[in-house]
């Protein structure tokens, strides 16, 4: 007889893959192996290991890009509105809610993200920097890298928490950005590029008050509208 707590085989090699995750250190962001040598790795057939891989995915400990392959998501395990956000109606007070965590928050990482990334970490802030503004000059919604450039910015901090707690600041982002009616993007822009050669020169205090710039740009039009 076979016990309601028992786990079948794809949640078991769900696990497998997460201590393979472990043990190679991958990052977020890191490619795992293709389908066909994770079955060979786990002794498993590749339908069984699509399953597993489909339910980390579901808890977003990876994520799947069609024609590419399966990464190592940027939060692993970290579900995407994980306080409920979404069904909170007054979407004008969360923003403004939202925005004095972020001033807790972000110029401290920011500030963190200067004293501690190393060049690899400078080089996807500045190459994420170059492509949200390059969409803003085209007029394109770039919510997406935006959301990407901050977290660079968390994970860059060195600090285990912060990226557990991005999920607030992505909950925040695209908000923004949709009650300022996308306004700020010279602004954004600045910001972006100014945060971003803070964090370049490992200078913590100037990357702090870019931070709190960039967010007070937000709190001004949020109170104006």
């Amino acid at each position: 007889m076979i016990h309601s707590d028992e786990k079948n085989l794809p949640e078991k090699l769900s696990d497998d893959i997460v201590s393979y995750i472990l043990e190679e250190k991958l990052q977020p962001g890191d490619r795992l192996p293709n389908e066909s040598v994770l079955a060979e790795k786990l002794g498993a057939g590749r339908s069984s290991v699509r399953e597993a891989v489909k339910l980390l995915a579901s808890r977003n400990i990876v994520t799947v890009r069609q024609g590419s392959g399966t990464y190592v998501s940027a939060s692993p395990g970290v579900v995407e509105d994980p306080l409920g956000f979404t069904f909170i109606g007054d979407k004008r007070k969360l923003a403004a809610d939202l925005l004095e965590i972020r001033f807790l928050l972000e110029p401290s990482v920011a500030a963190w993200a200067a004293a501690r990334a190393e060049e690899e970490d400078i080089r996807r802030i500045r190459k994420l920097c170059d492509e949200t503004e390059q969409l803003l000059k085209e007029g394109k919604d770039h919510t997406k890298k935006d959301v990407e450039f901050h977290t660079a910015i968390g994970i860059s901090s060195k600090n285990l928490v912060v990226p557990r707690l991005m999920p607030v600041i992505n909950s925040a982002v695209p908000l923004f950005i949709d009650l300022t009616k996308n306004v700020l993007r010279q602004e954004t822009i600045d910001t972006h590029r100014e945060i971003t050669e803070a964090i370049a020169a490992h200078d913590a205090a100037r990357a702090s008050d870019a931070m709190y710039l960039h967010l007070v740009y937000n709190r001004r039009l949020i109170r104006e509208a």
